[in-house]
């Protein structure tokens, strides 16, 4: 099974590449807006080498490319690999061959290393998001918190979340069955510190915090996946879409006086850690940033 990068950013038992070039791209639906592209091909220039970073947005159909087709196509290609997103980041995991022990535990996959003729699957999204919590949320009160979405990047915050020190989970969905499937999963792994809910019945209840790991908010898909007349200013909000940076349900949040976290961290360190994955080189997560944030609101 293929480990992890380091957090010395260098995959193990993987050679530094000497390629005067590479290519790699982004699988979702909507992704026309990502920044993710640039991020990428700006620290590899900085870094001495070329990143062709393609986006293959499945919304536009692609000339009926499926996912199989996709994946087929880049790898025979010489791509090192594909950052995968919503919605593919579970049906992925039937083309691969091996999966990292993240990817395991979480059920999704959002990087796809192509090496030594395999498929590996990560997840970077766990520790994405983390590491922008540990910096904007540090000192966030965390005894109850609602997370809303249960899906591919829902498993991975949910994970994060617990593993930065929330007490208990809240999990919503629109899909019951689902949001009940990842209480199941976190218990085995957190017991007794994840429930089911309903969004509106928690914030009702009162919570530390609201994250929202859907993609309502985003561009494609606007809107608000909660009743923001129920937030309280001493609540923090957090949301994991960052296309537009500044969502409505981030907008409404701000206006009410609560501390809000965008989702501009996560997706900087998730593709920090998809660097090092797909080159076997560091990536400076400051200089990342810095393009990601060269981007006009």
């Amino acid at each position: 099974m293929l480990e992890q990068a380091s957090e010395a950013g260098q995959v193990a038992g993987v050679p530094r590449y000497l390629h005067t070039a590479v290519s790699a791209g982004l699988v979702g639906g909507g992704i026309q807006l990502s920044r993710t592209p640039r991020m990428h091909e700006a620290e590899a220039r900085a870094q001495g080498f070329v990143m062709n970073y393609h986006l293959f947005d499945t919304d536009a159909g692609h000339h009926g490319q499926s996912l199989a087709d996709l994946l087929d196509i880049t790898e025979s290609q010489g791509f090192v690999g594909l950052n995968i997103t919503y919605p593919h980041k579970i049906a992925v995991i039937q083309h691969l061959d091996t999966m990292s022990d993240a990817a395991q535990k979480l059920g999704a996959v959002n990087t796809v290393v192509f090496r030594d003729g395999k498929r590996s699957g990560h997840n970077t999204d766990m520790w994405g998001f983390a590491e922008s919590f540990r910096r904007g949320m540090a000192d966030a009160p965390r005894d109850r918190v609602l997370l809303i979405g249960a899906g591919g990047a829902g498993v991975a915050v949910a994970h994060a979340l617990l593993e930065c020190g929330v007490r208990q989970l809240l999990v919503a969905d629109t899909d019951r069955a689902r949001a009940q499937a990842l209480v199941s999963r976190l218990d085995a792994v957190h017991p007794g510190r994840a429930a089911s809910a309903e969004a509106d019945t928690a914030l009702r209840d009162g919570v530390d915090g609201l994250v929202n790991a859907t993609p309502v908010g985003m561009a494609k898909c606007p809107g608000i996946p909660c009743s923001v007349a129920l937030l309280r200013p001493e609540t923090w909000v957090a949301d994991i879409v960052y296309f537009p940076l500044e969502t409505a349900l981030l907008a409404a949040a701000r206006k009410l006086g609560c501390r809000v976290l965008p989702g501009s961290g996560m997706a900087v360190f998730q593709a920090v850690r998809a660097f090092e994955l797909f080159t076997g080189r560091r990536a400076d997560a400051s200089r990342m940033m810095a393009t990601f944030n060269s981007f006009s609101p």
